[in-house]
């Protein structure tokens, strides 16, 4: 049970992160106002930012698949300081507090669970 709810937990994670990064190469301001900061301006960055998330959501299932629940769980552990990264991000530039954490905090928490489950697989 235990396996199969650490899998499950990092095929989400990571395929959200695929979608996330399809949704700000698909609609840019769009996404950036969901993360928290909206934008106007500088398409190239959100591009970059959509980039980001889909290679890690790759990167992240391609571990799974290839190497292992070990690996994935280091990859998680390390992955979860961008959520919380933009948890600053979203403060510094006039994102609502409710968004920081509601959003990127418990993204970070998700991930260090799953990267938990992983280890104790």
């Amino acid at each position: 049970m235990l396996t199969a709810l650490a899998y499950g937990l990092a095929i989400a994670i990571n395929v959200l992160c695929l979608v996330i990064g399809a949704n700000f190469l698909r609609a840019p301001r769009a996404a950036a106002a969901g993360y928290g900061v909206p934008a106007e301006t500088d398409r190239a960055y959100l591009t970059i930012k959509g980039l980001r998330d889909g290679t890690y959501g790759l990167v992240g299932l391609a571990l799974l698949a290839f190497v292992g629940a070990y690996a994935e769980a280091w990859f998680l552990l390390v992955a979860a300081l961008l959520p919380l990264g933009d948890i600053l991000i979203v403060l510094r530039n006039g994102g609502t507090r409710a968004t920081a954490f509601g959003i990127h905090f418990a993204t970070a928490v998700t991930m260090l669970i799953g990267a938990a489950l992983l280890f104790a697989v």
